[in-house]
């Protein structure tokens, strides 16, 4: 239920979903953003640890229960369930330049400006 956090959908962009959480992104000015997530915590709808990286946010992509959001400079924060790609820590460097994120129901994949793919979360995937 999105009651919580009606007030902040304004100017709303976007809206991605995991399977218990929606994320949706928000425009506050015309250069700046927000997101406002909701749903089950631990499955993305809860972005506190990460609120302060979503800025100037251009897209947001959900798996079964983490999000991924590609910053207008290229890099990606990740937050939700580590095992379906909502921890990124281990690729972060690499995660630059960011053209294109995809994901399955348990891990994201991008592709960088030099053609290069990055993949993280659950390895089957």
């Amino acid at each position: 239920d999105s009651h919580d956090v009606q007030n902040q959908l304004q100017n709303v962009k976007q809206i991605a979903a995991s399977d218990y959480a929606f994320a949706a992104i928000s425009a506050v000015s015309d250069r700046v953003t927000q997101v406002v997530t909701w749903g089950e915590p631990g499955a993305g709808g809860d972005s506190n640890s990460v609120q302060d990286q979503l800025t100037n946010v251009c897209e947001i992509y959900g798996s079964h229960a983490a999000f991924a959001a590609l910053l207008a400079d290229g890099r990606v924060v990740t937050w939700g369930d580590a095992d379906y790609g909502g921890d990124s820590n281990t690729v972060q460097e690499q995660l630059t330049d960011v053209q294109q994120i995809r994901c399955t129901a348990s891990a994201f994949a991008v592709i960088c400006a030099d053609g290069h793919v990055v993949a993280w979360g659950d390895p089957e995937s």
